[in-house]
């Protein structure tokens, strides 16, 4: 592959290219410096909140091409399962009092990793700069990295939607309105939410990674009837979770023939919401609901009060 990326070069740039100087390689860009930083997870406080006694408050089993959103309270644990096997989620996260504040998938990618597992964060998006869950359990922690470079609970890529599939499969497929994009629009509306409030997601139980090019692939699901993933709601949530069209992504494909063979690997999720028994256990033990960045600035802006400070 090397080869055939060098021999498209013009001589000038292959020239360049055999002087570049070797780089050394550097540490994580996004590291926890201040202290008392959220990036540092205190380990031990979220392994007593996933271990302690939990009471059952809502649950259900979302079928397969659907989708649902629901609310959670803070300190409220969520897990997302497998039931039936393999089956790849599309999740998405707002602040459940004001949707503005919803999760970033590129910060969140850049603070931890492209793949997330326990103890990880999913972080909101500008001004508000916090966590909304982080992760308490992972029963996929395991999988790792693969032969082909693939992780698990994927943060690279996004939902499949509707309009890219009419572009790459062109009319034949043009109404579908099942994928995740479209399941999450459906499940957000009886929130008062609209279409523009869908974000970029994590692919919970979704294998991904970059081939030798840098291009995005995804790997069958590895899921099977025993795993789950369990988030800690840092804040008041609104959840919704598309069940992927694609099913456990073994027989991934655009177009009309493809939607109809991918239903073949399709199962349904399984959402649960419990509230710790002892609910005072959080306080106890130094939890408590994260503040918005403390940034105080005005990007460089300074607005007069009136005509005479204008000048």
């Amino acid at each position: 592959m090397a080869d055939q990326q060098t021999s498209s070069l013009s001589p000038a740039d292959r020239a360049r290219r055999e002087a570049r100087k070797p780089v050394p390689k550097m540490p994580p860009a996004y590291l926890p410096t201040a202290s008392g930083s959220p990036l540092a997870v205190d380990a031990e406080l979220y392994r007593k909140i996933q271990q302690a006694p939990r009471v059952l408050d809502q649950e259900f089993l979302l079928p397969i091409r659907s989708g649902r959103a629901w609310k959670v309270t803070a300190g409220a644990v969520v897990r997302i399962s497998t039931p039936e096997g393999a089956q790849v989620g599309d999740l998405n996260i707002w602040n459940a009092h004001n949707p503005r504040e919803r999760f970033w998938a590129s910060r969140t990618r850049q603070l931890h990793a492209s793949h997330v597992s326990t103890h990880d964060r999913l972080w909101s998006c500008l001004p508000y700069m916090r966590p909304l869950a982080t992760i308490i359990h992972d029963s996929l922690a395991w999988y790792g990295v693969d032969e082909h470079g693939g992780r698990v609970h994927d943060l690279l890529g996004t939902r499949c939607d509707p309009y890219i599939n009419a572009v790459l499969s062109g009319t034949e497929s043009s109404g579908y309105d099942y994928h995740c994009h479209s399941n999450l629009t459906r499940a957000v509306m009886e929130f008062g939410l609209r279409e523009s409030d869908v974000h970029d997601v994590i692919n919970i139980f979704q294998v991904t990674g970059l081939d030798e090019q840098g291009r995005y692939f995804m790997n069958p699901c590895p899921a099977e009837k025993v795993d789950s993933i369990e988030f800690l709601a840092e804040q008041d949530l609104l959840m919704a979770l598309s069940t992927c069209p694609g099913g456990d992504l073994s027989l991934w494909g655009f177009g009309a023939d493809s939607e109809r063979e991918m239903v073949k690997c399709c199962r349904p999720l399984k959402v649960e919401v419990f509230r710790l028994e002892d609910e005072s256990l959080l306080g106890q033990n130094g939890w408590k609901a994260p503040e918005v960045a403390p940034y105080k600035g005005a990007h460089g802006m300074r607005v007069p009060r009136g005509e005479s400070q204008s000048q």
